[in-house]
């Protein structure tokens, strides 16, 4: 009884011909290479060249990228052209990854946030050490959260990095470069930025000063019942000023026009309880931006105060409180203002 024969195992032609023409090339070059190299002064060729360590990285090289033909890109919590400040695309990554691959990991971080109504609900990050994938116009990339890698601070551990944190790491076939760098990656910066003007929450940040590489502020939660509605000031004087506010929101490409910082300055001063502060908060509130409230007492050098503006995000308000307190205006002025000493004869 005869047996039937096994199945062949179907084979690309143009894989065999790949694999063919490949070692065909090799074989040639090495063999043109052999003959050529006797012939050649040995003082015009370079050290790598004439020890053959030039051929063995290309060999190498183009190994390496039929053993493994994928390729990684890093996006970095801090650095990235960031410098100190937060990578925007590390965070844009996160949101994405938490609102669109949450569902195949393992390891989840919840973060609070509010909705449109302002009601709390929780959003769910990928955690630490998982790796989740994506399906982009056929082609599957694969995400990496790599934890932030920890530091001494004084023979203690610390969890904060002094100059590092999370690391995302993307993974893609190298025949997808061109779709994920032209087509993916801004496609995960729109979504991501969208995700997070969704779950947006204001916060009132404050000065909490250098402590061992951490952010230079602390937050809480922004909540003033201050509006324009409710400020007790003349009405044509606050149409103004909302007038100036929507030219400065609308404004970033005018202000890119003509090559100045996209930045808005006001001077509130007047005896206290006289509506500075609610001021403030109803600008916040029809802006819908942050506030960052620096108390310049407690900051010890320029250093400092640099890093504190560093560390500040976009869509912000900064209130510098009591400038004239803090700086010693009027002692400045008087000293400057006093006469000279006569020169006293001999």
């Amino acid at each position: 009884m005869s047996r039937d024969p096994a199945p062949a195992v179907p084979v690309s032609p143009g894989i065999v011909e790949r694999f063919a023409g490949l070692w065909s090339a090799l074989a040639g070059a090495m063999l043109a290479w052999s003959m050529v190299r006797p012939y050649l002064p040995r003082h015009l060729l370079p050290d790598r060249l004439a020890g053959g360590l030039l051929l063995r990285r290309h060999a190498r090289r183009l190994l390496a990228g039929l053993l493994d033909p994928y390729l990684t890109v890093t996006l970095a919590e801090y650095g990235g052209g960031e410098g100190m400040r937060r990578g925007g695309a590390h965070e844009r990554a996160a949101a994405y990854l938490g609102a669109r691959c949450a569902r195949g990991a393992r390891t989840l971080r919840a973060e609070s946030a509010r909705d449109g109504e302002g009601r709390r609900r929780f959003v769910l990050r990928v955690g630490d050490g998982e790796e989740v994938a994506d399906e982009f116009r056929g082609a599957t990339v694969w995400w990496h959260a790599v934890p932030a890698p920890h530091h001494r601070h004084g023979g203690q551990r610390c969890d904060a990095p002094e100059d590092a944190g999370r690391t995302y790491r993307l993974v893609f076939h190298q025949r997808h470069r061109d779709l994920v760098v032209d087509s993916y990656l801004p496609h995960v910066y729109r979504e991501g930025r969208a995700i997070m003007e969704a779950n947006r929450r204001r916060k009132l940040f404050t000065n909490a000063g250098e402590r061992y590489g951490k952010s230079s502020w602390k937050h809480v939660a922004f909540k003033h019942p201050s509006t324009f509605d409710t400020l007790a000031m003349d009405p044509a004087k606050k149409r103004e000023i909302m007038d100036d506010l929507d030219a400065f929101r609308k404004g970033k490409e005018y202000y890119r026009r003509i090559g100045k910082a996209w930045k808005r300055g006001y001077l509130l001063y007047g005896p206290p309880g006289t509506g500075k502060s609610s001021m403030i908060a109803a600008m916040a509130n029809y802006l819908d931006y942050d506030i960052y409230d620096i108390e310049l007492t407690s900051v010890s050098t320029n250093t400092e105060l640099r890093r504190m503006f560093i560390d500040t995000k976009g869509k912000s308000i900064i209130v510098i409180e009591d400038i004239d307190c803090s700086l010693d205006l009027t002692g400045k002025r008087r000293r400057r203002q006093a006469p000279l000493p006569r020169p006293r004869r001999r």
